[in-house]
């Protein structure tokens, strides 16, 4: 059973907690849904998403398994080394994502179809002809679109019906663009041959180190932008903790430059204290800024609506 439980990578649930700021986000715009009892659902909304994205990942694994063969150390992974049966796999692919499904199914449609989404695209990123993974940039941005889809997971699971903010949607999809990318490039130099790391990811026969460091420079740029609307449409507030946000953004182009980049594999970023540790600090003081106002920073901006509902 061991290998069947690797391959849904239950340890990568960790990405959940991208879930969190939809939940604050809408309970800051909507205080009312602060009435609702919301334990129990955001617990079933969790657990939901947690197995929609465990049967992308055994999706994943069943069909990079060719590929994985050839990396030096995804080789050592369950279905590339023989340890899986290639139809139980399959069947649990489905289990999985039937389980998931069913339960986003409770917390009302907008939850539901969230899910889905989460799904499909694990779908269209691992499965032939479409494969966005194989595509340049697609691979990139396919991906990271998980981002946005767990913030409106996250922001729909309070129960409210309203829509998030477009601008943050879009800022909370490029940052996780920014963090794909910069996992593409450490991995080409932890390869460090362009043929060998093309038959391992076909984008790669496209991409080189200037092409990604473009494409992670466009997407950290675009995140600054909507992340700038977002801040002073709807919380002034954050503009002071810009300086910590762009101090996440290049420490993590600092590791992605290390060797053999920890960036390579997230659900092992635990393991830089230094940066988790500034993470943290940088999340605390986002969150005291959204429950603590600044009443002058009104008087910079007196056009600036007031968003609370």
């Amino acid at each position: 059973m061991l290998p069947y439980i690797k391959i849904a990578r239950f340890d990568h649930w960790f990405k959940n907690v991208f879930m969190i700021p939809g939940v604050l986000v809408a309970l800051y715009l909507h205080p009312n849904l602060l009435q609702n009892n919301l334990f129990w659902p955001l617990v079933i909304a969790l657990l939901a998403t947690g197995f929609v994205a465990s049967s992308n990942y055994v999706i994943n694994e069943v069909l990079d398994a060719d590929k994985d063969r050839l990396h030096p150390v995804k080789k050592l992974r369950p279905v590339p080394s023989g340890q899986i049966n290639t139809k139980l796999a399959y069947g649990l692919w489905i289990a999985l994502a039937m389980l998931g499904l069913a339960m986003a199914y409770t917390l009302g449609k907008p939850f539901f179809y969230s899910a889905l989404a989460l799904w499909v695209m694990g779908c269209f990123y691992n499965i032939p002809p479409i494969r966005t993974k194989e595509k340049p940039y697609l691979d990139v941005l396919s991906e990271s679109v998980n981002n946005p889809l767990r913030l409106l997971l996250g922001w729909f699971a309070t129960g409210t019906e309203f829509w998030p903010p477009l601008s943050l949607v879009i800022a909370y999809w490029m940052i996780g663009a920014f963090f794909m990318a910069i996992k593409r490039f450490a991995e080409y130099r932890r390869i460090g041959n362009k043929q060998q790391a093309a038959a391992y990811r076909s984008s790669f026969a496209y991409y080189n180190e200037e092409r990604l460091m473009i494409s992670i420079m466009y997407y950290v740029a675009a995140f600054g932008l909507f992340f700038g609307v977002f801040l002073i449409r709807y919380r002034m507030e954050f503009i002071l903790a810009t300086p910590f946000i762009a101090g996440v953004i290049a420490w993590y182009m600092h590791l992605g430059y290390l060797p053999d980049s920890p960036v390579q594999y997230p659900e092992k970023i635990y393991k830089q204290k230094g940066f988790v540790v500034y993470l943290l600090l940088t999340v605390v003081i986002m969150l005291l800024l959204l429950l603590v106002d600044f009443p002058t920073l009104a008087q910079w901006f007196p056009d600036a609506p007031v968003p609370r509902q």
